[in-house]
């Protein structure tokens, strides 16, 4: 499974609340934030599709929230899935940013081992 696209991993990803905050605001732009857009449009998608399907069984005198409870609970989903790849994502490159430090600093360890001993 390819977790993450080849050019966000080139660069440092962005910001895990920053991607929690534009999921809030504006549904399936967290999920392009973490290089993920198909799955951004295809919960934009379901948000209106649900949101639709709801406002249409639902009588006029519901409240909003009931008349567009199917969208709303899809972008609910959505939320929390899209800070969960950015906090992912933000976890892998601190790793492979790690392990590179490593194995620069590895050679160096070995050469002072090998030269005292």
């Amino acid at each position: 499974m390819r977790l993450l696209p080849g050019a966000v991993l080139s660069g440092k990803p962005p910001a895990p609340r920053l991607v929690l905050f534009l999921a809030i605001v504006l549904p399936g732009v967290g999920h392009i934030m973490v290089g993920k857009p198909g799955r951004g449009l295809i919960f934009v998608l379901f948000i209106v599709l649900f949101a639709l399907l709801t406002l249409a069984t639902t009588t006029p005198d519901q409240s909003f929230v009931a008349r567009h409870a199917g969208g709303l609970f899809v972008w609910a989903l959505s939320v929390p899935d899209a800070y969960r790849r950015a906090r992912l994502l933000a976890a892998v490159w601190k790793v492979r940013r790690g392990a590179c430090e490593i194995s620069r600093s590895a050679p160096a360890d070995r050469r002072s081992a090998t030269d005292s001993g």
